[in-house]
């Protein structure tokens, strides 16, 4: 078990680490000392070049697209995805690709399932982030043989 100010990270049977949160708001409360707030400054201020970008852009959705696919690919590579943006990209052409097929898999229901939550965004409730679970982990070795997911 690691706890820290945002919360506690317990290991549990199956060897998953789980993090649980603090509540809201953190006690003590932050400090916006000088040094954070010119950090959220900064932050602001990277949103708005970037919220302005999108009106200069031909296509912002083939920019989302990308984004889509590259934030996915990074965030199945913390889990150990050996997959690249290439590879992702050479199996949506149907072109042949060195990469694992079954760690493009991964990444491939990651985008399905961030794609088809963008799509509901507006109807956020229990079944669909089950359905959205299960769409990601359909095929992969984090699916067990029978998921326990009913949605």
């Amino acid at each position: 078990m690691v706890e820290s100010r945002a919360g506690v990270t317990i290991r549990q049977k199956e060897g998953y680490l789980v993090f649980i949160p603090k509540p809201l708001p953190p006690h003590p409360y932050l400090d916006l000392n000088d040094s954070l707030l010119s950090l959220l400054s900064q932050a602001d201020r990277a949103l708005a070049r970037l919220d302005g970008i999108t009106y200069a852009l031909p296509s912002p959705d083939l920019f989302l697209r990308m984004y889509i696919r590259k934030e996915a690919l990074l965030s199945t590579q913390i889990e150990g995805t050996q997959a690249t943006l290439k590879g992702v990209l050479a199996y949506e052409a149907d072109l042949t690709s060195s990469d694992d097929p079954k760690e493009i898999k991964e990444v491939i229901n990651y985008i399905s399932a961030m794609e088809q939550g963008l799509n509901r965004i507006s109807e956020v409730d229990i079944s669909l982030i089950l359905s959205l679970h299960k769409i990601l982990i359909t095929g992969t070795r984090g699916c067990i043989k029978k998921a326990r997911i009913s949605t």
